[in-house]
């Protein structure tokens, strides 16, 4: 394989955040993460505490989401979550930007609303993740074309001290001409295009429409250093046995779109 297991299963921030998500979901899914050692478990800020306990001594890390998932909330609420979310032992945060202000040309304001949340993060130790939800921004907006407004929020971001930019939140539904909801969630195309316009200081994470390990290996070649994922299971078994197998190649699969 091109990849070692640590090098693909490092890349995983497993995805704890549907909306009817249990408490016995957050214990199977904690478990589930520190069994096949990936990057960390994202989630609500309420599981945090339950969160950091279940996985203390596992190597895996918290991350926690911020204003999910429109990115609605003010300044000071996003703040405030994440103060209370790395004081709980948050080690990482994943914040949505305000849609609404950055597709109104807003730029000060989408600017100190990442900022107000990468500066309390880091403070506390904590990285931050700033999701752009791609899914909304396929015509661009405040006079720019969809790939130079992505340009724009990557510029801001690293501006403002985010660790990351990443896709989608996996909940950016869009209705379609038949009246139904879908998203495609990370593509090719953004992924490289977020990677090309951050300089190596600043990461990037995919989220949605990574389905399996093909997909996952896609990310990093493009450039991707973390992919939300629940189908940690089934990428990293498909790992193992192609590795059993002796099998030294991938699939030259696309990126699909996929829950997250």
């Amino acid at each position: 394989m091109k990849y070692s297991y640590s090098d693909l299963a490092k890349m995983i921030d497993h995805s704890l955040l549907h909306p009817t998500m249990t408490d016995a979901d957050l214990e199977a899914g904690c478990k589930l993460a520190a069994q096949y050692q990936v990057a960390s478990v994202c989630i609500k800020p309420y599981a945090v505490k339950q969160a950091v306990e279940l996985l203390s001594g596992s190597g895996v890390l918290v991350g926690c989401v911020i204003g999910f998932p429109h990115g609605n909330s003010t300044t000071e609420s996003k703040r405030y979550e994440t103060e209370l979310a790395c004081k709980d032992g948050a080690n990482e945060i994943d914040m949505v930007i305000n849609l609404g202000k950055a597709l109104s040309g807003d730029w000060d304001y989408v600017e100190a609303d990442v900022k107000a949340v990468c500066d309390e993060a880091h403070k506390h130790g904590a990285k931050v993740k700033v999701i752009f939800e791609n899914d909304y921004l396929t015509n661009g907006g405040a006079g720019l074309s969809s790939d130079d407004f992505k340009r724009k929020l990557c510029e801001i971001c690293e501006r403002a001290g985010a660790d990351w930019v990443k896709t989608s939140t996996g909940y950016g539904f869009v209705k379609q001409p038949d009246g139904s909801y879908n998203y495609k969630g990370a593509t090719e195309h953004d992924l490289a295009l977020m990677r090309a316009s951050c300089s190596p200081k600043v990461q990037v994470k995919a989220a949605g429409g990574v389905r399996d390990l093909d997909g996952l290996i896609k990310v990093r070649d493009l450039g991707g250093s973390r992919c939300g994922a629940t189908a940690t299971a089934a990428m990293m078994d498909d790992y193992r046995k192609r590795e059993a197998a002796g099998v030294t190649t991938t699939k030259a699969g696309e990126i699909g779109a996929c829950g997250y």
